[in-house]
């Protein structure tokens, strides 16, 4: 029967969108350097011919856009007969300085079905990355100002991806998933902590204290940069506001960041 590969397997989308082809018996191969269904690294090739036996789908996943090497296992996906590709990308890979660019591209020109999913900054973010400690010390510290973004929940990403995955409606499209309302990070700091019954506060700070915390912090100073960018177009207003994608995939709203919020009380 067809397999479905679905790569970051045990990350916010992956997982989800496993959940929900499993829930509907789809044959389904999770992948990652640890703790998935099979083993699969980007940079070491020799793994790619077990993940990709028998697929016939596959969630695609960069995980370093230091070191971008989707375009070749794309290649080689579609050269053992994977026909519908789902790409997670992001809303600057339209510029071709973007690292995931090349990734769209070799998407489009594999030969392959394809959708392209362009979500913003999720919701499960706070929950579910180095935020969550932040929150819970009391205290999210980045250089966003004011800047508002309609953050997208992961569960909604995950349902347009299984859409994508298991029919033809989505091929060709790329979609820029948001959810309904932009928010600040302030406003939705106090949404969570109004809704978590624990003290906290967003904090502005500038991108250079940002990159030297995360630098500090483990990160990469590559990666602790490209993040300051993001942050700081952000605070310049720089952000699209609310997409209509998941409507346009799903022929429903997006969910708003109160509902996700709620599912955190307790």
């Amino acid at each position: 029967m067809d397999e479905h590969l679905i790569l970051g397997g045990t990350g916010k989308t992956g997982r989800r969108i496993a959940e929900r082809l499993r829930a509907r018996n789809v044959p389904t191969r999770t992948a990652a350097r640890h703790g998935a269904d099979v083993r699969l690294d980007l940079g070491e090739p020799a793994t790619w011919d077990a993940a990709l036996a028998g697929v016939t789908a596959a969630y695609l996943v960069e995980p370093d856009l230091r070191t971008v090497r989707l375009p070749a296992f794309v290649a080689a996906a579609a050269s053992r007969g994977v026909g519908r590709l789902v790409l997670l990308s992001a809303p600057g890979a339209v510029h071709p300085r973007h690292p995931l660019f090349a990734v769209e591209a070799a998407v489009r020109d594999s030969g392959a079905g394809w959708t392209i999913l362009r979500p913003g900054w999720f919701a499960q973010n706070f929950t579910e990355t180095a935020w969550r400690d932040e929150l819970r010390a009391g205290e999210l510290a980045l250089p966003a100002g004011d800047g508002r973004t309609a953050f997208v929940d992961a569960r909604d990403i995950a349902d347009v991806a299984v859409a994508a995955l298991t029919s033809d409606r989505l091929h060709g499209a790329a979609l820029e998933l948001t959810g309904p309302r932009a928010l600040s990070f302030g406003e939705a700091v106090e949404l969570i902590a109004a809704a978590t019954g624990r003290a906290a506060r967003f904090v502005d700070i500038d991108a250079e204290t940002y990159v030297t915390r995360a630098v500090a912090a483990g990160a990469p100073p590559a990666v602790a940069r490209i993040m300051a960018g993001v942050f700081t177009a952000l605070r310049e207003g720089q952000d699209p506001g609310p997409q209509d994608g998941v409507r346009q995939a799903l022929g429903r709203p997006a969910r708003p960041f109160e509902e996700y919020v709620a599912g955190l009380r307790g």
